[in-house]
């Protein structure tokens, strides 16, 4: 951990936390050195313990356990105002069951003296019901409110009515949830028809029966496809063992279940906020996957680009505010999800955040932004034409970081793209300055003069860098000056540079053991051709 205490000193004041702070120093993932400061937090005065905790929600944001474990200490000493915060901070983004419950719990316990507390109870049902409704395990949420909904008091037909026909709906929106004791639910539900009127009852009850038991199946066939799945799993890098890639397998197979639409609903609204909400179950657990991010992402574009313009706005966005959780919290060094966050906004002709991206990856400063400039180059060259695309080269090559590679793909897009042969040229002249002892760099300077035939101005090339060149790296250029000769010099010529050869890397080993010169293959007529030598 960073500063673990005030002052920078450890936070703990025994001996075993010390040391478990010692080891978070190496490993801030370790979950067991974690367990016990928890435990040593839970028994220490609640303003020392929410540093521990706050580093601890800091360090794993999207674990409801240990959101919760916060809250409770808080609401145990009664600092609701700092529960309120609490809960702002992580409801609307860590849709843990248990999480929402406690919330649920919190205001149950808080608000029943204030005047308007049943308005403010069911407002907190419908919240919780309305992003966790869908949940396997929200079964109690819903008999709760049904229960609550039962508790209370009208008086005249018209109030018993309305009470009636509340339940009524609460009941039949239940019953459509695959959820775990759907069949209990069910079986209250049965009871409340009898209980309003027994001879509607049957009516009414078969009228809904058909769903109910469709959401049934679903319920069965859910819990085939979630068995042995481990929820509310604390995310932590991916470790690469057995549980861990067992647990992936079982949520990915979860995820496929949930797309195939097994509710059957014709509601692509219902059907899409059912897999979203699996995404977001799958992320609480395994935030650290990039591959899960970036899929629910692609899922919601996908939903985006097949939905009516209503929906497919809201869609877009979302899919937009999923990378911008993935890229600015656990994988914001991540580059090719950065990338193809960045890939998304421009599609959607968010130019500026698009750039904003690539500009944010540019600031960090222990990582080789050489890729992140070339793909910066073509997002620039797209959306802002070639003077774009040249001013962030020209931020490229003023960048000591960036590799030759920068310059290779300049040039290659003023010769490609603005048909500017001489610019592409300049750009290869200007990188030899900085790069002309790198093989690679050298390379790909000749491998672009050979396909313009420039045969004399690739002889002018090999010679000027062979003449700088330390020999122990300019193996490989005389090997592709003896391949060049071979294919479009004389017999002269390539007798010749290959006595230079020798004497230039006698004493260094080649790359590959000469061939007599007659077998030499010519480098594209004889294509994967070899000479075979006895």
């Amino acid at each position: 951990m960073a500063e673990s205490g005030v002052a920078g000193g450890p936070w703990s004041l025994t001996d075993h936390g010390k040391k478990a702070e010692m080891k978070l120093q190496a490993n801030p993932y370790d979950l067991e050195s974690w367990s016990v400061l928890i435990r040593e937090a839970q028994t220490t005065a609640v303003i020392r313990a929410r540093v521990l905790y706050e580093r601890l929600v800091t360090q794993f944001p999207t674990s409801g356990r240990y959101w919760r474990l916060f809250i409770e200490q808080e609401m145990r000493n009664r600092n609701y105002e700092q529960v309120e915060k609490l809960f702002q901070r992580c409801l609307m983004t860590v849709l843990q069951i248990d999480l929402w419950k406690c919330y649920i719990a919190y205001v149950r316990e808080t608000k029943a003296a204030l005047p308007g507390f049943r308005a403010k109870m069911k407002q907190t049902y419908n919240f919780a019901l309305e992003h966790t409704g869908i949940d396997f395990h929200s079964t109690s949420i819903w008999m709760d409110y049904i229960e609550f909904l039962k508790s209370e008091e009208y008086h005249g037909s018209y109030g018993e009515n309305q009470k009636t026909l509340t339940i009524r709906k609460v009941y039949q929106q239940a019953i459509t949830i695959p959820m775990m004791n759907i069949e209990r639910l069910w079986r209250d539900y049965n009871t409340f028809e009898q209980s309003v009127n027994k001879v509607n009852a049957k009516k009414v009850i078969e009228s809904v029966s058909r769903q109910y038991m469709n959401a049934k199946r679903s319920a069965n066939e859910c819990e085939g496809f979630t068995r042995g799945l481990i929820r509310g799993g604390t995310s932590v890098p991916l470790q690469g063992n057995l549980q861990e890639t067992q647990q992936l397998q079982i949520w990915k197979r979860y995820i496929a279940w949930e797309k195939s639409n097994p509710t059957r609903t014709e509601d692509q609204v219902q059907l899409v906020k059912r897999v979203l909400y699996t995404y977001e179950q799958c992320l609480l657990c395994f935030g650290h996957c990039v591959d899960i991010w970036y899929e629910a992402a692609l899922y919601l574009q996908r939903a985006s680009e097949a939905g009516d313009v209503q929906h497919s706005e809201r869609w877009s966005e979302e899919a937009a505010m999923l990378f911008d959780r993935a890229t600015f919290g656990p994988h914001k060094n991540h580059l090719m999800l950065n990338f193809a966050h960045a890939d998304y906004q421009e599609a959607r002709l968010k130019f500026e955040k698009a750039e904003a991206i690539y500009t944010k990856l540019l600031d960090v400063k222990d990582i080789d932004p050489t890729l992140v400039y070339v793909q910066y180059m073509k997002f620039a060259r797209r959306s802002g034409g070639i003077k774009a695309a040249r001013n962030v080269f020209k931020k490229a090559r003023e960048d000591s970081r960036s590799s030759h590679h920068v310059f290779v793909a300049a040039a290659l897009m003023e010769y490609y793209i603005s048909k500017e042969k001489a610019v592409a040229f300049k750009i290869f002249e200007l990188g030899l300055k900085r790069f002309g002892d790198d093989p690679s760099y050298v390379l790909a300077y000749i491998d672009h003069l050979s396909h313009l035939n420039e045969d004399n101005n690739t002889r002018v090339l090999f010679e000027k860098v062979l003449s700088t060149m330390p020999p122990d790296k300019a193996g490989e250029i005389w090997e592709k000056f003896i391949e060049f000769e071979a294919g479009v010099g004389d017999l002269p010529s390539l007798l010749k540079v290959e006595r230079r050869r020798a004497a230039a890397l006698k004493g260094e080993v080649s790359h590959t053991p000469p061939a007599p010169s007659s077998a030499r293959p010519h480098p594209h007529p004889q294509l994967d051709l070899t000479p075979i030598l006895s």
